[in-house]
């Protein structure tokens, strides 16, 4: 094999290295993509929950609206 063949030889193995890193990394951020996404829409779920279960808390309180923002400005 001559220097040049060789030399060709280890540019395309390289070049293959590189696709395989490259579809490595992009189904890795793929899955974290969606991974951040189902996240953020639980996190969401769960603040729309909280916020529920305040306003039934709030409701069902003998306090008024003046009381109640009294007691959460401290």
């Amino acid at each position: 094999m001559t220097k040049t063949n060789m030399r060709r030889k280890k540019m395309i193995s390289i070049d293959e290295k590189i696709e395989k890193a490259q579809l490595t990394f992009e189904k890795a951020q793929a899955k974290y993509d969606a991974a951040a996404k189902d996240l953020k829409e639980l996190m969401a779920k769960k603040e729309a929950i909280r916020k529920d279960e305040l306003m039934n808390a709030i409701s069902k309180s003998d306090k008024s609206y003046d009381e109640v923002m009294a007691f959460l400005a401290g």
